[in-house]
């Protein structure tokens, strides 16, 4: 265990009560990877966003809109509680893997819904408190140094997110080419911040994110539904994304239609309506679904979509239409 007077020596670190509340920091979507040795890149997860929070012989993992899951995760909570700490809290993923090693977000899912939880993993990318310290003032190349310490002797489901220093654009091409979900390149002097900076960076290999369920149609050959109604957050205003109807298995499809029955509404979340949606039954606005697709549309709809997963991590009202900014310029080496 590392003690107080090793941790008050490092460079940031500050002795403080434990934290009530930590937002996570978020990244920020662009085009490319950044160029340049002042950028660590580690790979982007395909699960559910969690912080660890490790105190008094217990722990306890909370989604990113502040929901304990500790009670869905109990052999990685179960684990946590085994490291040789006093107080921490960790930042990752929990994630399920596939055969192939790869992080999947369906497989996630169906296991959390039978309680089956041997194939879950934590990948821990972030140290935000230890032993008394708040970490957030550190930089991320030393909270990374600790978080490898605290970790070295953890068991296999809680994971230390390893990184490749500089090298961006080969390393987005090899997780590309391993079909990995992209990549979040963070600088390695930065600090931890709340909400969503440009000092964490992700790039993705295929167009995913959440949506909004909106709606439904009704199908007189499927069970539950013929395909969701989705809207986003876009510039302050909330608008049609376009409707998914493949990757549903059949049993989604009827548990998802007794969800959507819960919240019929007679009237439509969105201001405007386009005419495609005269058949739309409508419900509140208040699941969150995981959704792949290859492009949007002029019209601002998303094309060739495909259901991965509800989101039960996210608040609805957050979710916005995500644009890629430029890449920041920084320094080759």
């Amino acid at each position: 265990m590392l003690t107080r007077t090793e941790l008050a020596a490092i460079p940031g670190a500050r002795k403080t009560k434990e934290p009530t509340h930590v937002a996570p920091q978020l990244a920020t979507l662009v085009k490319t990877p950044p160029a340049g040795a002042a950028w660590l890149h580690e790979v982007k997860f395909d699960g559910y966003r969690m912080i660890c929070r490790i105190s008094r012989g217990r722990s306890t993992f909370l989604s990113r809109n502040g929901k304990d899951w500790t009670k869905k995760v109990p052999n990685l909570a179960k684990a946590a509680t085994s490291l040789k700490v006093s107080t921490a809290i960790l930042d990752g993923e929990v994630v399920a893997v596939d055969k192939e090693g790869r992080s999947n977000f369906q497989k996630l899912q169906r296991s959390m819904g039978r309680n089956a939880t041997t194939s879950f993993a934590y990948e821990v990318f972030d140290l935000v408190y230890l032993n008394g310290f708040d970490l957030t003032q550190v930089p991320l190349a030393t909270r990374k140094a600790l978080l490898a310490q605290v970790l070295s002797a953890s068991s296999r489901s809680l994971r230390y997110s390893d990184h490749l220093q500089g090298h961006g654009d080969k390393f987005f091409t090899h997780a590309c080419k391993h079909r990995l979900e992209g990549i979040v390149s963070k600088l390695a002097n930065s600090r931890y911040q709340a909400g969503r900076t440009r000092s964490w960076l992700k790039t993705k290999c295929v167009h995913e994110q959440e949506f909004v369920i909106i709606g439904f149609t009704a199908s007189s050959r499927l069970p539950g539904f013929g395909s969701l109604a989705l809207g986003v957050y876009d510039k302050n205003k909330f608008t049609y994304a376009g409707h998914v109807g493949t990757g549903f298995t059949l049993a989604q499809r009827r548990s998802l239609r007794l969800k959507l029955d819960k919240l019929k509404r007679l009237t439509s979340p969105l201001k405007e309506i386009p005419s495609s949606l005269k058949h739309t039954k409508w419900v509140k606005p208040v699941l969150a679904a995981q959704v792949a697709f290859t492009e949007w549309t002029s019209d601002g709809s998303i094309r060739h979509p495909s259901f991965k997963g509800l989101r039960e991590d996210k608040n609805p009202k957050e979710i916005k239409r995500e644009r890629p900014i430029k890449t920041p310029k920084t320094k080759r080496s």
